[in-house]
């Protein structure tokens, strides 16, 4: 089956290079890199991912009923390494039960962890294409005669740019007046200050006024947001690290996957970071979210501790 991507790359001597450029829809066939020559039409690209997203019928109605999602990568990822992590989360995530179509938006980050302030630049300005040629694009499809449900889930500092594309979509006036809705959103270890996604925080408010819900994947031994990071000098301490805070809205979920990180990768050559998604907990965890069908209390191998935090096991 092939996999299928958005890009936002600038080609550089006939590939791929890590600047922004026009936004190319790319059907990749198993196995291989991205290419320019694997590009198709916007609208072909569309029609087949819709086609991958019905699942079944709703049996009152006879409607189509399906699920995508949109994964968005973090930075320092080429795009060689951005297909391979598609290629490992979304067989995971169907090996954990997900059912549906599963895309991923990649934008031009750069393959050298020195280059994080320039990746967290293109990553603003790519915003303004995830909500261009991404999520208004797949949204419309919520208008048409199905039910497709649109999710989010995003790594790293791509939860940087899911914010700034949802902010930046409530600034035009052709998106923000339609009633465009993401049904699941999923920060994981997010690279977004926490202090960000309070509820009365302007950064966020968009994020929260155009999901379902919001489930913050948090893990509090992540080396790649810890503040001591020389890259990361003068930064607030990150969701995907310290989790959401006090003030977070009844939609927000924090899931603390420290207890389950520690006990399972202690002695693992990592950086708590990317773990997530060769993890068969995380996996199953997820797929359950996405689902949506049941309450955030009980989904996956969730528990809550004694002061009430949710807890992954």
């Amino acid at each position: 089956m092939p996999d299928y991507l958005i890009t936002t790359r600038k080609l550089h001597r006939g590939a791929f290079a890590a600047e922004p450029g026009p936004t190319r829809f790319l059907k990749i066939a198993a196995a291989a890199s991205p290419d320019p020559g694997q590009a198709i039409k916007r609208k072909s690209w569309l029609a087949e991912v819709l086609s991958l997203a019905r699942t079944h019928e709703d049996p009152r109605t006879g409607e189509d009923c399906g699920d995508i999602v949109v994964f968005v990568h973090g930075y320092n990822t080429t795009p060689v390494a951005s297909i391979e992590r598609h290629r490992v989360f979304h067989a995971g995530l169907a090996n954990a039960g997900f059912k549906g179509a599963f895309v991923s938006f990649d934008w031009p980050s750069d393959n050298r962890a020195i280059n994080y302030l320039e990746d967290r630049s293109d990553a603003k300005m790519t915003a303004l294409t995830l909500v261009d040629d991404c999520i208004s694009l797949l949204a419309a499809t919520q208008y048409r005669d199905c039910k497709i449900n649109l999710h989010v889930v995003a790594h790293s500092m791509g939860a940087y740019l899911v914010r700034e594309a949802f902010d930046d979509a409530d600034d035009r006036p052709a998106i923000a007046h339609s009633n465009w809705t993401v049904s699941q959103l999923c920060f994981v270890a997010a690279d977004v200050s926490a202090g960000s996604m309070a509820a009365n925080d302007s950064r966020s408010r968009s994020l929260y006024r155009h999901c379902v819900r919001l489930t913050n994947y948090q893990n509090p031994y992540d080396a790649a947001l810890k503040l001591s990071n020389v890259k990361r000098a003068g930064v607030a301490p990150r969701a995907g690290r310290r989790g959401l805070p006090d003030g977070r809205p009844h939609k927000a979920v924090n899931v603390n996957c420290g207890e389950h990180y520690a006990a399972t990768f202690e002695d693992a050559d990592n950086n708590g970071h990317s773990w997530y998604f060769g993890d068969a907990a995380f996996l199953g965890d997820l797929a359950e979210t996405l689902a949506g069908d049941k309450d955030r209390r009980v989904i996956g191998a969730r528990r809550s501790n004694a002061q009430g935090e949710l807890q992954l096991l």
